[in-house]
């Protein structure tokens, strides 16, 4: 991998999720494939590197997320098998509906109209499957049951650990792009000053790619701070358990919850977008302000849980596009480098079909899973778009609980 030894067809800068299936659908192609992370795959700086996501297929009108979020759980499903781990948590996904023509009923148009099971619950409904949600003020609620939530950092060091067996390698060394010749990068230097070469570049670095391409995503890519909170459950009180408790996201209140996976607590993270933040120097503790927000919104939505202890914080970040797609595109300078991030809060569950697409840019081909527009293009107009995650607009006030 260095200037010394035997260059790979295929270098992958960042061993996020992203980057990880990239690294591996290309091995799988059989490509020679190397990663290198400037910390190492799970780390608790990194996007990827904390222990649960949400999976689940509404999105919106959009049909080719909800069908690259089912193709990439069979992929997430196929891992966990070959892996012998178990990363898919199946507890099914819950939408708060606040109104009845917003993001969740499309997101149902969807889902039915390309057969992925779902059921609108009313209120009534809703409090009646799960006593501790109370929903009487929602317009309904709506149920993947075959959605759930992956335990993040043990599926990406499985997708490592496929990609190291069948040949790719791991290097723990931070880079940039080092020389050129015209419009071909020739190699990146740590840096130590090192030189790694390659036949081709993708460089999937999550909240470093700003950085590492200042004037081409700068203005792109935003960096915030997203608070996680972990909440205890009384003793003996089993009901938030990820087999008896659904995960759950309201759209328009911009907050979502998991149930407790491990024995860690419902996880209870605000899905607003936070402050700008640095990956690098920043600490890592939570705003005091993201615990109230999470306590006033469960005194209303899931009150047995409002005054239960933190008992454990995390502090993420997201790169967010104003339009909440995903760049996935070709360096304008360069013929054999990619750019691939703006994960926007919804990439994780997706890997697997982010990786296979880039793959089969790299390959140059045309990939199987290709979007009917130009989403992924750095030169997209992109205007702002709530159509894809909660938090990407103001939260919608929830009425003021009864104490």
């Amino acid at each position: 991998m260095s200037s010394a030894g035997a260059s790979p067809d295929l270098l992958v800068v960042g061993a996020g999720v992203i980057g990880a299936w990239t690294a591996l659908r290309a091995a799988e192609s059989g490509r020679s494939v190397a990663i290198v992370d400037a910390f190492g795959p799970g780390d608790p700086r990194a996007t990827s590197g904390e222990e649960s996501r949400i999976t689940r297929a509404s999105h919106g009108p959009d049909e080719l997320y909800s069908r690259w979020s089912r193709d990439a759980l069979t992929a997430w499903r196929e891992l966990e098998a070959r892996a012998g781990a178990s990363i898919f948590v199946p507890s099914g996904v819950v939408w708060f509906a606040q109104r009845e023509d917003g993001f969740e009923a499309s997101s149902e148009v969807t889902l039915r109209r390309l057969g992925i099971p779902v059921e609108r619950l009313s209120p009534s409904e809703l409090s009646r499957r799960w006593p501790a949600i109370a929903g009487t003020d929602l317009a309904f609620g709506l149920h993947e049951p075959e959605a759930g939530a992956l335990r993040a950092r043990l599926g990406l060091l499985a997708a490592i650990r496929e990609l190291e067996a069948l040949g790719g390698s791991l290097r723990v060394d931070r880079v940039h792009p080092g020389r050129a010749d015209g419009t071909r990068l020739l190699d990146v230097e740590t840096d130590a000053g090192e030189r790694i070469s390659a036949a081709a570049f993708v460089f999937a670095a999550g909240p470093w790619l700003p950085r590492i391409f200042p004037e081409l995503l700068g203005g792109l890519i935003a960096v915030t701070k997203q608070d996680v909170i972990f909440l205890g459950s009384a003793p003996g009180d089993r009901r938030f358990e990820a087999d008896r408790f659904p995960a759950w996201i309201d759209y328009d209140g911009a907050i979502y919850g998991i149930p407790s996976i491990d024995g860690r607590g419902p996880k209870i993270p605000p899905d607003a977008y936070g402050p700008p933040f640095d990956p690098d120097t920043a600490d890592r503790l939570v705003d005091p302000a993201s615990i109230a927000t999470v306590r006033d919104y469960l005194a209303v939505r899931i009150p047995d849980l409002a005054a239960r202890p933190v008992v454990e914080t995390r502090v993420c970040q997201y790169e967010a596009t104003p339009d909440t797609h995903f760049v996935i595109d070709r360096h304008p300078d360069y013929d054999n480098v990619w750019v691939v991030g703006g994960g926007s809060g919804h990439a994780f569950k997706h890997g697997p079909e982010i990786g296979r697409y880039v793959a089969a840019l790299v390959d140059g081909g045309t990939p199987p899973n290709a979007p009917p527009d130009d989403r992924f293009s750095l030169a997209r107009d992109r205007r702002a778009n709530a159509a894809l995650r909660a938090g990407s607009s103001s939260p919608r006030p929830l009425p003021s609980p009864t104490r």
